[in-house]
């Protein structure tokens, strides 16, 4: 039997005039009611009825990107490309028709996240396409699994973009180990053995499996003694960069190379440096992830590992769109370039 409103305002403790207003999301409602709605909502599995539109067929027209930050750059870019995928370009037709992309910024938040995919489902979204690090945590991953599974059996197809595999969804994958390894032995290559590393939040996968290689390429160098100690977790923002710098320095002064887990990180890394009175690379080489925009153009140009964003969200957008072939095994590897420029060198002396 087909679950109706009335069963999720009987699950959740309220008036199915309520639940219809937190479903319509034009009136405003208690965040502890409203949480306790969707909670009734996914637990049911309750479908609402999307536009015309969407009833005659098994889909509608939306897709969903969804996004940590979409004022940071690497979310920025592959929202972009993704996005770009939706449209017909002028003098071309027979794509399948147009889409409208919906970005979805999380901010973060686990709750968020989840509370929209249960959204799209209740659209109908044609596709759904999550970016970045996942959240690591067993009852999230548990969650984000049984509703990409939940996306799938209705028919919506379910990307991911620089997150891990999970079953019933088409996976980007970035290659944060091998290029945070690459990355670090470029340091060391050059000579440097006392590196300090500014990670991200903790409970990122992006964070560990960047800074798994790091410490990987230290370990096969024999300069992973101090590794702990000299590994400063932040956001992945420049105040983070620039704190976790003067923290790193008050821990070994003698530090001659500084790893940032993406480029913004290093943006502040960098400043705080200059405010030591210290060079870049004279004094301390630094080195970013990921080649965004400003990269290049930092002064001086950042050493960086680059991943080519706006090619990995367009091929999002297109396995979204069933416009490309499935990768073998649902999965596709995206590697990382070394881009070494001038705020890497040789340590003195």
């Amino acid at each position: 039997m087909a679950v109706t409103l009335a069963d999720v305002a009987a699950r959740a403790r309220v008036s199915a005039a309520t639940v219809s207003r937190v479903l319509s999301g034009n009136y405003p409602v208690a965040e502890s009611t409203r949480n306790r709605v969707l909670r009734a909502v996914d637990e049911l599995e309750y479908v609402v009825n999307g536009p015309a539109s969407a009833l005659a067929a098994a889909t509608s027209d939306l897709v969903g990107v969804l996004v940590n930050d979409i004022a940071d750059p690497f979310f920025g870019i592959i929202a972009g490309a993704v996005q770009a995928e939706m449209v017909t370009p002028a003098g071309e037709s027979g794509r399948g028709g147009e889409k409208l992309a919906v970005i979805c910024n999380t901010g973060g938040s686990p709750e968020r996240e989840l509370n929209y995919l249960t959204l799209l489902q209740r659209q109908r979204a044609a596709a759904v396409v999550l970016t970045g690090g996942a959240v690591e945590h067993p009852d999230h991953a548990a969650a984000v699994a049984t509703k990409a599974s939940r996306l799938a059996a209705s028919g919506t197809r379910v990307v991911l973009c620089g997150r891990p595999p999970i079953e019933d969804a088409t996976t980007l994958a970035f290659d944060n180990r091998g290029g945070a390894r690459r990355l670090t032995e470029h340091l060391l290559t050059l000579g440097h053995r006392r590196i300090g590393y500014v990670a991200g939040p903790a409970e990122r996968t992006t964070t560990r499996h960047r800074l798994e290689g790091h410490r990987a390429a230290l370990a096969a160098a024999g300069a992973d003694q101090d590794a702990e100690r000299l590994t400063v977790h932040g956001l992945y923002d420049r105040a983070s960069g620039y704190d976790a710098t003067l923290e790193l320095l008050r821990r070994d002064r003698s530090l001659t190379a500084i790893v940032a887990a993406n480029d913004t990180i290093a943006l502040g890394v960098c400043a705080a440096l200059r405010d030591q009175g210290l060079r870049i690379p004279e004094d301390v080489s630094v080195a970013g992830f990921d080649d965004l925009p400003f990269s290049a153009d930092a002064v001086p140009a950042l050493t960086t590992m680059r991943l080519p964003l706006h090619e990995a969200g367009a091929r999002a957008g297109r396995l979204a769109l069933g416009r490309e072939p499935q990768p073998p095994g649902g999965v596709a590897m995206v590697r990382a370039e070394l881009m070494a420029r001038a705020s890497t060198a040789p340590p003195r002396g």
